[in-house]
């Protein structure tokens, strides 16, 4: 990872599928893999969060209308 910026263009973020895996999210949301985490299992992240079994998907809906970039 080293060299590659942190974050997400606004091309990037409008190119995303229906939800995305919560790395995804946390990188287009400036938080780390563990704060991101955290926050998906006390059920307090920014945006809608999907528990799918072990894993956490975020909607790409919820997460462009939080950064104010919804259509």
């Amino acid at each position: 990872m080293a060299g590659r910026p942190k974050g997400m263009s606004r091309e990037g973020m409008l190119a995303l599928p229906a939800a995305v895996d919560l790395e995804t999210g946390n990188r287009a949301l400036g938080l780390g893999r563990s704060k991101g985490y955290e926050l998906a299992k006390r059920g307090q992240y920014p945006c809608k969060v999907l528990r799918l079994g072990n894993t956490y998907r975020v909607v790409t809906a919820d997460l462009l209308e939080l950064l104010g970039l919804a259509a």
